[in-house]
């Protein structure tokens, strides 16, 4: 999430009430969570484990809930609780605003599009032209739709990150302050549920087709002309190049990249990173080929156990 406008570094640690390490004009352009981090970008961290990952990252201010020593060109928010403050600063500059009507009077709704009756538009929402939104689907704030896209009844874009920090006194949700980017030409089926991004964006690339029930994991990008089958299930930050093809029911897990071309056959589950150009199948996925002729072994050994 891009600030409206530049602040600087004591601006920033006076809205946590946070001490800051590093020149207090220090300028910051937004925040964002360690895998889609930029220049300018404060990112949070509150394990040790992960302390070095977030210092080198491409971050430049770095929430952290320990006095370390801060690398050249950055600067540093110290914080009790780096969760807390990082949902906070989300908060300040894009805060949950309730809905007065069915279609929110800041939206914008391009020429020849078509919003059939029941159709939730919320905040700030921007829908291109010669679109077409079936009844009972929900747009919820911030989200940006292309042009020549058709929704299907009773789908949900930019609902709230599954993202929760597991605290003594329960889950405390992280609050979504990304948003949902739907490109032309893409058509989503009914039911589906595409969530918005943490603080950046999920989003489906120009031409991809989308079954109904289908779910779509936060801030995870899907890219141009792919097709996605009845519930499949994708988790946050996975990266699905173009013209993938995954059928009904696989599973894939978060934060991996699925290659260009790739094809996933139906039931698959997708627990690391798959190289463009082949076709996997089973559960952990392996290439269609290779685990077919296991199975065909396997089933060969059996008959002739049998025969003994």
């Amino acid at each position: 999430m891009k600030f409206p406008k530049s602040h600087k570094l004591k601006e920033i640690a006076s809205i946590i009430d946070a001490k800051y390490i590093g020149d207090e004009n220090f300028p910051i352009e937004g925040i964002n969570e360690i895998h889609r981090v930029e220049a300018g970008d404060i990112v949070f961290v509150d394990h040790p484990k992960y302390y070095d990952k977030a210092l080198q990252s491409n971050a430049t201010i770095v929430l952290i809930n320990k006095e370390v020593e801060c690398p050249e060109g950055k600067a540093l928010l110290i914080s009790d609780d780096p969760f807390r403050d990082f949902v906070k600063i989300g908060q300040h500059f894009i805060p949950f605003e309730a809905a007065t009507k069915s279609i929110s009077a800041t939206a914008q709704i391009g020429e020849g599009t078509i919003i059939q009756p029941g159709v939730f538009v919320g905040n700030h929402v921007k829908i291109g032209q010669n679109c077409v939104i079936h009844s009972n689907v929900s747009i919820n704030d911030h989200t940006i739709i292309g042009d020549n896209v058709i929704i299907r009844s009773g789908t949900v874009l930019g609902a709230d990150a599954f993202y929760y920090k597991n605290r003594s006194t329960g889950f405390d949700r992280l609050k979504s302050v990304g948003n949902v980017i739907i490109e032309d030409h893409v058509e989503i089926g009914a039911n589906c549920t595409i969530d918005r991004g943490v603080s950046a964006s999920t989003i489906i690339g120009e031409g991809t087709i989308m079954d109904n029930l289908i779910q779509i994991g936060h801030d995870t990008i899907i890219g141009k002309r792919c097709l996605l089958a009845s519930q499949v299930g994708i988790a946050g930050c996975v990266n699905i190049e173009d013209e993938v093809s995954i059928w009904g029911q696989v599973g894939i897990t978060s934060g991996v990249t699925i290659g260009t071309k790739a094809v996933l056959l139906a039931q698959a589950g997708i627990s690391k990173s798959l190289e463009g150009g082949k076709t996997y199948f089973g559960s952990p996925a392996e290439e269609a080929r290779g685990l077919y002729k296991k199975i065909a072994a396997t089933e060969i050994m059996i008959r002739d156990y049998r025969k003994k």
